[in-house]
């Protein structure tokens, strides 16, 4: 059959209506964007507005005060190489980043494995080992800060069981300090660690545990090739959530030891605050803030591109 130019076959496999019916379907589905605009807006002038204006004073002298100030442009960042105390804040920072950790999972992980068993008590040990998790923390800090004095309930237990050489000064000593706050931290917050280890071990097929045994697999190697693969989603939460908790600290170390002894346990944030409110400095310690937040973007972002592609890899 010959057609004119005019002329088309009939496509008899196509339903009419199909594609502006699947065209208003999309349209139907695709989120109103406009309606995030309110919130956009408000984020904008609380958030994105005040950092920006915030980024601008770091290259200031400003002192929080006087309206009149002087553009010095990367002095301030110059004199944090040559600082002594924001060297070793930024080394106490990372330190105490790295050990809570580290530390923190670890024993998250191992009290996840402990209460995922049939052991009856396990509910009331999970409600337990959680519970410190839900006090604010400065409540914490302050019921450690007595309970860790040189009269305090850790040495007067030491005292009672005839442990008394082990008994110290827990935080002012400028050796000890920054361990007893890591310490704290990782007493409160290992329970949290350990509920987000848990819904992930709860989500591992039992299934697989028992093919794995019938393989001959024993306890050790279940967990490590057959366990932890599959618990990837909870180590790269759990992993963040760490590290960048503890690279942003404040309240638990300030209220503990208000940085002390003399700086042994000042971190970035307890420098900035210093820097701002009790010297004056708000030029230098907005500068502070802008490092703390370039090293929490590079620590987060690398960890998170890492953990992804260990995720990726095991799944």
């Amino acid at each position: 059959m010959i057609l004119a130019p005019h002329e088309h076959l009939t496509d008899h496999d196509r339903t009419p209506g199909t594609a502006p019916v699947a065209k208003a379907r999309r349209t139907r589905n695709t989120p109103p964007w406009w309606f995030a605009l309110p919130a956009l807006l408000l984020f904008a002038f609380v958030v994105l507005v005040p950092s920006a204006r915030g980024v601008y004073y770091a290259f200031t002298d400003w002192d929080g005060l006087d309206p009149h100030f002087s553009f010095v442009g990367l002095g301030n960042f110059a004199d944090m190489f040559i600082d002594a105390d924001a060297k070793q804040a930024i080394w106490h920072t990372l330190l105490i980043a790295v050990s809570i950790t580290v530390v923190q999972n670890a024993l998250g992980l191992a009290l996840a494995l402990g209460v995922n068993t049939a052991i009856k008590s396990r509910n009331v040990l999970r409600v337990f080992l959680f519970a410190p998790a839900v006090i604010t923390p400065i409540v914490t800090a302050y019921l450690w800060r007595n309970l860790l004095g040189p009269e305090g309930a850790v040495n007067s237990l030491l005292g009672a069981v005839g442990l008394d050489d082990w008994q110290q000064d827990w935080l002012g000593s400028p050796s000890l300090a920054l361990w007893a706050v890591v310490g704290v931290i990782v007493w409160q917050f290992a329970g949290y660690s350990m509920v987000i280890f848990l819904a992930g071990l709860q989500s591992v097929p039992k299934e697989i545990h028992e093919a794995a045994a019938m393989d001959g697999a024993g306890p050790a190697r279940r967990f490590w090739s057959v366990t932890r693969p599959l618990l990837a989603p909870a180590f790269t939460i759990n992993l963040m959530l760490s590290i960048i908790g503890g690279i942003k600290l404040f309240d638990q170390v300030y209220a503990l030891t208000g940085g002390g002894p003399g700086h042994a346990t000042d971190t970035i944030s307890t420098l900035i605050y210093k820097d701002a409110f009790t010297l004056g400095e708000f030029g230098y310690s907005i500068a502070l803030a802008v490092v703390l937040t370039i090293i929490v973007a590079v620590a987060s972002t690398g960890q998170y591109l890492v953990l992804a592609r260990n995720e990726r890899a095991a799944s």
